[in-house]
């Protein structure tokens, strides 16, 4: 029998999760592995050194073992073996980068480097570089660089440049010694098929979104790098080597060392990876475009595939072939939205949500005056701005805990709704409303406020693993499996027990006072 499954890594900020998926939908079997040193956010690994607050690292042997340990457990469990295997594809956070010696080697695993902390691969959430982004912006703006206006005007404090000039600032002799930059993404792919790092497999959609690339331009010029700081100035040439691949090309199949590492059989074909929120979408079969995907989370992002190329301000990001090909992808996001949800459940000291969810149905829409602005992590769609501060307003002796709990949903539901008339006023199609990820699943009062507020159907697609699900989908295209992506996501991403989540016609019209208060707010708070 010709191999019939398909596996998907989908990796998050503590784990990794191997998903077996077979050609016609079905979950087969899934496993998770924790990483052994989680998130570095304390202390240096071997040094014991204190990190500054706005560090946070990882280590790179734990993705590898991490990773084995779960395709390896999710394999016994399924029953099935090495031989049903067709194809691997791998979803990453990003941006989540790493400096490497030419071999590949990340540099902290070096004896010589492994006491710097600038060695170590940068996780997604490092807030260090913020100086750095600044004059990034600064400059780019100064010089009318034509790449700023795909990200909006702005580049991000997360993306993969701030993180190297911050090295480069910070630590100039691990900037010298790094023969390799690049993500953690294509770091892992890299790992997995071999090669030399001329050949190595970079993904569009990382490149794209995080590193300022595009297919037309490619990266930044030598001459914006070089103002930025000399030593930059061929960067690009002679330390970011290797090919560009969309999600769900193949990257060359699995050396004989890595397959016996995971269990696997040598030569299985492995997608270029992709980031993991953007695997979100052909995970909740979103296969047509002008859907927006909202990955809802401790954060959400948010994409779209559309036709259209329009430079929006304040979106993002928007990259031909980024999340599938032959499509445009947009990203948008907002910063705080489940971890906002348990900071308000941690300040108001509530054992869990039942209570406070109970109470917060019974209050009408608008909760009865409060209303809040969701910022508690900065807004990233569409100012784009990680320095501005949520707040409460309307508040008096006679409001409680569900009021603030449930003033918080709505702030996050209508900066949802912000998002969708950015992209609408840009010339972006949004019709269709699909919502993945673990807080659809987890919060339906949450869902419905969404539905009421966009006065719009919500489809949840039954899996909660969207992104392996995807990550899993772009291996069976690698494999060739299927003719085009579409054909792959309607016949592998389940839809059949989906729900549809629709809007209260009395509800909906409430929230149109609701919505136009939070603009309000967001206009008066932006400013201050």
């Amino acid at each position: 029998m010709p191999p019939t499954v398909s596996l998907g890594l989908d990796f998050g900020t503590e784990s990794v999760r191997a998903l077996l998926v077979d050609l016609q939908g079905n979950e087969r079997g899934v496993a998770v592995s924790k990483y052994q040193h989680g998130q570095i956010t304390e202390t240096l690994p071997g040094t014991g050194e204190k990190l500054p607050p706005d560090f946070a690292l990882q280590h790179p042997a734990d993705w590898i073992e991490s990773a084995a340990e779960a395709v390896r457990e999710a394999l016994s469990q399924s029953g099935l073996t090495a031989e049903d295997i067709l194809g691997i594809g791998v979803d990453f956070t990003s941006c989540t980068m790493l400096p490497c010696l030419g071999p590949g080697m990340p540099l902290c695993l070096s004896e010589k480097w492994a006491a710097n902390k600038y060695a170590w691969p940068k996780l997604w959430k490092h807030h260090g570089a913020k100086s750095q982004t600044d004059r990034i912006n600064q400059l780019a703006r100064e010089r009318n660089e034509p790449w700023l206006a795909r990200y909006g005007g702005i580049i991000g404090l997360e993306w993969f440049f701030p993180k190297m000039l911050e090295t480069l600032e910070c630590a100039p002799e691990v900037f010298d010694a790094t023969q390799v930059w690049l993500e953690a993404g294509d770091w892992f792919v890299w790992q997995l098929v071999g090669g030399s790092a001329r050949q190595m497999p970079r993904s569009t959609c990382q490149a794209g979104y995080k590193g300022m690339w595009s297919r037309e331009e490619g990266f930044p010029s030598p001459d914006f790098f070089k103002a930025l700081h000399p030593k930059l100035e061929h960067v690009v040439e002679k330390r970011m080597p290797g090919r560009f691949l969309a999600p769900g090309q193949s990257a060359g199949g699995l050396s004989p060392a890595m397959a016996d590492k995971l269990g696997l059989k040598a030569g299985i074909p492995v997608s270029a990876a992709i980031i993991d929120a953007h695997a979100g979408v052909p995970g909740a079969g979103a296969a047509e475009p002008d859907t927006l995907v909202m990955v809802m989370g401790t954060s959400s992002c948010h994409m779209l595939n559309s036709t259209a190329n329009k430079l929006v301000p304040g979106v993002a990001g928007v990259v031909q072939d980024g999340i599938l090909p032959g499509y445009f992808g947009y990203e948008t996001g907002q910063a705080a939205v489940g971890d906002a949800f348990e900071w308000v459940r941690r300040l108001l000291g509530a054992a869990d949500f039942k209570q406070l969810t109970a109470d917060a149905q019974k209050l009408p829409v608008g909760s009865e005056g409060v209303r809040c602005v969701d910022w508690f992590n900065g807004c990233r769609t569409p100012l784009m701005d990680g320095a501005l501060t949520g707040s409460f307003t309307g508040l008096t002796l006679n409001h409680g805990p569900a009021h603030l709990f449930r003033s918080v949903l709505e702030a996050s539901a209508c900066g949802l709704r912000w998002i969708v008339e950015t992209l609408r006023h840009g010339g972006v199609p949004v019709k269709h409303f699909v919502a993945t990820g673990g807080l659809p699943h987890h919060s339906p009062f949450f869902l419905q406020i969404c539905a009421d507020v966009l006065n719009a159907d919500i489809v949840v697609p039954e899996t909660t693993q969207g992104p392996a699900v995807g990550a899993a989908i772009l291996g069976a295209l690698a494999a060739g499996a299927f003719p085009d992506a579409n054909s792959a996501i309607k016949a592998m991403a389940k839809g059949g027990n989906s729900k549809i989540v629709k809007p209260n016609p009395e509800a909906a019209a409430q929230a149109e006072r609701l919505y136009s208060d939070y603009l309000k707010l967001t206009s008066e708070f932006s400013k201050a």
